[in-house]
């Protein structure tokens, strides 16, 4: 005797309206979803995505993505990984969360968040992302930590990477230096020398300690050179320190305060026209 078909005979098709829903859980069409324009990562490592895809076609998908719908679509929120490693698989579908609209800050803060709980998303990502966030939706550098889990120093040294020369950041993004020796090379005032131990660094396979050690012998060498003044030197009042290193923070940027009885000067270093540009936004945001 035939028994009545149950919902799950028919599969999730049964369970979950096929129309277009704005909200809740559902399995969509891939060719509906668009990607997220806020995405931090900008790379994605093939091999990775093939052998997600072989999972993907062996147990399915595990994780619904989550998008938002817009228009007869969805824009991505967060899993951009298991969408291109579906479309590897054969899969025309996928299950996710829909979320209600969200603005650009909400998305982008949800994508980096995700990338950044992977452990999977580049440095330089990380940190333009960060840069974003700050310049674009004027967060601070604690509200940034706060949203991604991760400590208001944590954020500030990850922002600095930005300051390096461009010949530095390709190594770095190459994964020829990692980020240690980069934020190590930050404490050089000679972009040139600066770019020349970078390329050692990757060359030679040096560590973070022997890069340290360059950068410390190159800064000592350059005190023992400069010309002295008469006299014992004045300290520098603590107040000026502590206003570069809260201006620094601010900026991320590298600040320095020249101070003398008739007045002084501040100096922000930055790494090119773009670098300029965001340090520009953030004085007058």
């Amino acid at each position: 005797m035939a028994g009545r078909k149950s919902g799950l005979g028919r599969g999730l098709e049964a369970l979950i309206p096929q129309e277009h829903p704005s909200d809740g859980y559902a399995v969509i069409q891939l060719d509906s979803i668009d990607p997220n324009p806020q995405q931090p990562r900008s790379r994605f490592d093939e091999s990775e995505l093939e052998g997600l895809a072989a999972s993907i076609r062996s147990v399915g998908v595990l994780q619904p993505v989550v998008v938002r719908a817009e228009g007869d679509g969805y824009i991505l929120v967060a899993g951009e990984r298991r969408c291109r490693a579906a479309r590897l698989a054969g899969l025309t579908e996928i299950p996710a969360v829909i979320r209600p609209v969200a603005d650009d800050e909400t998305s982008l803060t949800t994508a980096l968040i995700e990338n950044v709980q992977r452990e999977g998303l580049a440095i330089l990502e990380e940190a333009a992302a960060y840069d974003q966030l700050l310049t674009k939706y004027s967060m601070t550098h604690e509200d940034i930590g706060k949203s991604v889990g991760k400590s208001r120093s944590s954020v500030s040294n990850t922002m600095r990477l930005l300051q390096l020369p461009a010949e530095i950041q390709k190594l770095l993004n190459d994964g020829e230096i990692n980020a240690g020796a980069a934020r190590a090379l930050l404490g050089l005032d000679d972009t040139a020398y600066a770019v020349h131990i970078a390329q050692r660094t990757a060359a030679d396979g040096w560590s973070v300690r022997m890069v340290e050690d360059a950068v410390r012998m190159r800064s000592q060498a350059q005190a023992e050179t400069a010309p002295r003044s008469s006299g014992a030197r004045t300290p520098r009042p603590a107040a000026i320190i502590e206003l570069e290193e809260r201006l620094a923070e601010h900026l991320s940027a590298k600040v320095d305060i020249a101070y003398g009885r008739t007045g002084g000067k501040m100096t922000v270093r930055f790494a090119d026209l773009d670098d300029l540009e965001r340090i520009y936004k953030t004085l007058l945001a």
